[in-house]
């Protein structure tokens, strides 16, 4: 797909043709292919012919007759069900709150999911009892809004940041329900500006990104100060503190379980990759992904160390292979546009066809808009869709989906009287929450019609 290719702006059909695959000419389309194809043998119509997408029912009836000699459905199989059940139908409101929705996440396993608003609420939702809410936290300190959360691995404590340089942990299995910041419980304090042995003389910073590691033990943090920063939860202490970008680093995260590797991207319009084993000696990244012509806004891992998925205030979401990362490259070379501000002015008309020189994207998806606030996107979940499609909330009140490989929109979700700045797909089902500024948290579903034969579907995969 070349720079500045777009999905059609008119919401196209679910299922997507074999020929799409033929639009990314990379290895990360064979990726896709083997976690989200069925068995040959399950897909052939005709000797030597093969037609996807092929229907549930004749997958279901080539499992009985065990075409693919197993027996049952691979995960690739189970795959290539689910991920025909878009959750565009509804929405159905979950909750109403009186100030702006500016964080929504389902835990990994799927049965919390958790929501920050403006003004010093998060709820955490318990989705296995009919989305009851399991515990109301009353933020402490909080400057402005909540920024961002991060439920720790065993879904025992959740970390919270607002701008302001002390990110604050709570203890969620608790219970208590009402958790008011020390009154009813304590939140703890990890203060980012205090010394420690890597100090660099940084004033106070704000936090936009913060994650937990996969084993629970560390905290990254994407701070106003151009640094990142990683908390020693055990040491209680920050362990490693450094520059990495030439301005705001407005997102963070890990690449893959092993926690060595990290994503950053910043209003300097670069994505970096970082490697922790080199950073004691040598704070320099380790590459730099060129593309972008205005700030990142989130970055989000696929999970297999090599690809990642940004947002930019370009409005685009990019698509990239760490192997193809620039490794001299101190500073973007494209001159970013001074007079233009993307928190109360649309994106200029005279930039959105202009492509960055030195892009190395593999792939460039448009549609959405990334305006007043930092808007998230992700790849859908592997174990219902093998990450088929890529996600997106936006400043004109919706949620996009894209096929990820064709770069077709897919859905628009559109529901809200505000931007939405994050939105999260469950794991395991077609089930989709957003949170927007109008304070509404929405669940979308598959229609009735599909439920029916998605959830008979689950039970007999």
């Amino acid at each position: 797909m070349e720079c500045g290719a777009t999905g059609s702006t008119e919401p196209s059909s679910t299922q997507v043709s074999d020929e799409a695959w033929d639009h990314l000419h990379h290895d990360i389309a064979q990726l896709t292919r083997l976690q989200s194809e069925p068995h040959k043998l399950l897909s052939r119509r005709l000797p030597g012919l093969s037609t996807l997408p092929i229907s549930p029912v004749e997958m279901l009836a080539r499992r009985e007759a065990n075409f693919s000699g197993r027996g049952r459905f691979s995960p690739a199989d189970s795959c290539h069900v689910l991920s025909r059940y878009l959750p565009e139908n509804g929405p159905s409101v979950i909750d109403k709150m009186d100030s702006s929705g500016y964080v929504s996440q389902f835990s990994p396993d799927g049965s919390l999911f958790v929501a920050g608003f403006q003004e010093s609420h998060i709820r955490i939702y318990n989705v296995d009892r009919g989305w009851k809410v399991q515990k109301d936290i009353r933020a402490r300190s909080l400057r402005w809004t909540i920024t961002d959360v991060s439920l720790s691995p065993n879904k025992s404590f959740l970390v919270y940041a607002s701008l302001s340089p002390i990110i604050h942990i709570v203890n969620i299995a608790s219970s208590t329900t009402e958790s008011v910041a020390n009154v009813t419980e304590i939140h703890d304090g990890l203060d980012l500006s205090a010394g420690n042995d890597n100090d660099y003389g940084h004033q106070a910073c704000n936090i936009f990104s913060v994650k937990f590691s996969t084993d629970g033990r560390e905290l990254i943090a994407a701070s106003s100060d151009a640094s990142i920063y990683v908390y020693d939860l055990g040491a209680n202490r920050i362990s490693i503190r450094f520059p990495a970008h030439r301005s705001d680093v407005n997102t963070v995260c890990f690449a893959d379980e092993s926690g060595h590797i990290m994503y950053s991207g910043s209003d300097d319009g670069l994505c970096k990759v970082w490697d922790r084993r080199c950073l004691i000696k040598n704070e320099q990244a380790s590459g730099v992904l060129v593309g972008h012509l205005e700030g990142v806004t989130f970055i989000d891992s696929r999970g297999d160390g090599r690809h990642l998925i940004s947002n930019g205030k370009d409005q685009t979401i990019k698509l990239w292979d760490i192997r193809k990362m620039s490794s001299n490259l101190t500073q973007n070379p494209y001159e970013r546009s001074s007079q233009w501000d993307y928190r109360c002015i649309e994106y200029p008309d005279h930039l959105k066809n202009i492509c960055h020189p030195s892009d190395i994207s593999l792939a460039t998806f448009k549609g959405h808009a990334v305006l007043r606030t930092l808007i998230r996107c992700y790849f859908s979940p592997a174990n219902s869709t093998g990450q088929k499609y890529i996600y997106t909330g936006s400043a004109d009140n919706s949620v996009y989906i894209y096929d990820l490989l064709s770069g077709a929109e897919v859905a628009k979700l559109s529901y809200h009287d505000g931007p939405v700045r994050d939105c999260s797909w469950h794991p395991d089902f077609p089930t989709l929450v957003s949170s927007s500024w109008d304070g509404v948290i929405a669940k979308w579903d598959f229609s009735d019609s599909s439920q029916n034969q998605g959830t008979d579907s689950c039970v007999i995969l």
